[in-house]
């Protein structure tokens, strides 16, 4: 790739495939579009799945080919998009080798030497559990401001964020304070999801405040770029609370045989499957294992069965691996002082009184017999999740502290409650009759939406 992009590359030959034609007709577009509204006219070109050096070469190469280049070089910010949890926790290592690279220096140095970098909230979660995902996260931003600082690069990360707190949603005030001062510098970009925009930015008054609150937590994690870093013992927990929360997580999700066939039956993914949502398939392959799944129907089919599976998990066997081996009272400390700790139980504690196990345990009636067990260690999880952070933060009940959000919650549960008990009852005569096209198919359709609407952030 270096020789090729050193050399302009080689033009494609007559013979090439319509898919080798299609990808190239993207960067004469770029080109096109450049030309005719100007260079603001596109942005990053972003990698998903980025995991090395090579899937940025491999974007300069491509533009050669596709006639973008001019006598000062590939005129595009290409951005790698780091996802899944080992990609995070090597993420430094990927810019620092980014950046020294022999055809990636100088594309920099043409670019002002600016870097936009883009961190995965959905596919860490998937891959490890919230705690580990938040973790690598954590870890991630102050590596990349780190290895930015070394090489002298200006660098804008791209938070690519979801509604609900699973895919790292959740009050971006409380984010923000979290994250190391050096990944910020004054610069955050996010996305904002569908739902999401229509809550925060639908009516003006609300969409200004929404803007100030994002812009007045900028400026002040920027002005407090002197505070004092987290003490190591403090590190040293969230290790510990980490390793423990993924391998619960990973040992019933990926490792148990029998996830496959609880997932599929306990909650209506395949009715989310059939559904006409977003911009892209709900597999990312034919498979239909949870690998394949992207992270939008793994969300919300969880949530339209009220476990909330994919927000807690885990965490409540982290927190008491690490009270076990830190110390109770250091892990109080951690999460009151900590702004990182502090959102995440806050984020956790949201799920969790949103969730309904009683709801959930009602589909269990769809699971097959050798799946069912798998439901009580979803439940001893969740009871081990919940003791734990009222534990800690020293609690009576669930959001104790957000007296708003909780009678909220409980006012609205009684109304979505009856949607779900209908949604049990036509998922199995539908699975039943096959899953055929027609009315019972709507129905069950009106009924995800209907549980979607109550819930709200849902996926």
């Amino acid at each position: 790739l270096l020789e090729e992009v050193e050399s302009g590359g080689a033009a494609p030959s007559a013979s090439s495939s319509e898919r080798v034609d299609r990808a190239l007709d993207i960067f004469a577009a770029i080109g096109e579009a450049r030309q005719a509204y100007g260079p603001d006219a596109i942005g990053s070109y972003i990698i998903s799945m980025a995991q090395d050096v090579d899937d940025v070469l491999t974007v300069l190469w491509l533009a050669n080919l596709g006639g973008l280049s001019t006598n000062k070089g590939v005129p595009l910010d290409v951005t790698p998009l780091f996802e899944t949890v080992p990609d995070l926790e090597r993420a430094e290592s990927v810019l620092d080798a980014l950046f020294t690279d022999a055809v990636v220096a100088p594309h920099l140095d043409r670019r002002d030497r600016r870097q936009v970098v883009m961190v995965g909230y959905s596919d860490s979660n998937k891959d490890g559990g919230i705690a580990s995902a938040r973790w690598a996260l954590q870890g991630a931003l102050q590596g990349m401001a780190d290895a930015a600082s070394r090489s002298d690069v200006t660098l804008t990360v791209f938070h690519g964020r979801g509604g609900t707190v699973s895919r790292g949603g959740g009050s971006v005030h409380r984010a923000v304070s979290a994250m190391p001062p050096a990944s910020i510098g004054g610069r955050l970009r996010l996305t904002e999801q569908g739902e999401v925009i229509d809550a925060k930015y639908g009516l003006a008054p609300i969409a200004l405040r929404n803007l100030e609150r994002m812009l007045g937590s900028i400026v002040l994690r920027t002005a407090t770029t002197e505070t004092a870093p987290a003490p190591p013992e403090w590190s040293a927990l969230a290790d510990t609370l980490s390793e423990t929360a993924r391998a619960r997580y990973r040992g019933l999700v990926y490792d148990d045989s029998r996830f496959t066939d609880f997932f599929r039956s306990a909650t209506p993914i395949d009715v989310i499957e059939r559904m006409a949502i977003g911009s892209r398939p709900a597999s990312r392959r034919s498979g239909a294992g949870v690998e394949d799944l992207r992270a939008i129907p793994w969300v919300f089919s969880w949530t339209q069965c009220r476990s909330m599976l994919t927000g807690w998990y885990g965490l409540g066997s982290g927190l008491e691996a690490a009270a076990r081996d830190h110390g109770m009272e250091t892990l109080r400390r951690a999460a009151e002082a900590w702004p990182f700790l502090d959102a995440l139980l806050a984020d956790v504690e949201m799920v969790l009184a949103k969730a309904g196990l009683d709801i959930a345990e009602m589909y269990l009636d769809l699971v097959p017999d050798e799946a069912r067990p798998l439901f009580g260690l979803v439940r001893e999880e969740f009871d081990r999740t919940v003791a734990a952070i009222l534990d800690i933060r020293k609690a009576n009940g669930l959001l104790d502290s957000e007296r708003t959000l909780q009678r909220s919650i409980r006012l609205r549960n009684p109304y979505v409650d009856p949607m779900n008990i209908l949604q049990v009852d036509l998922l199995r005569r539908w699975r039943r009759e096959g899953r055929p096209d027609g009315p019972l198919l709507d129905a069950l359709l009106a009924t995800v939406n209907g549980i979607a609407r109550g819930l709200q952030n849902t996926g």
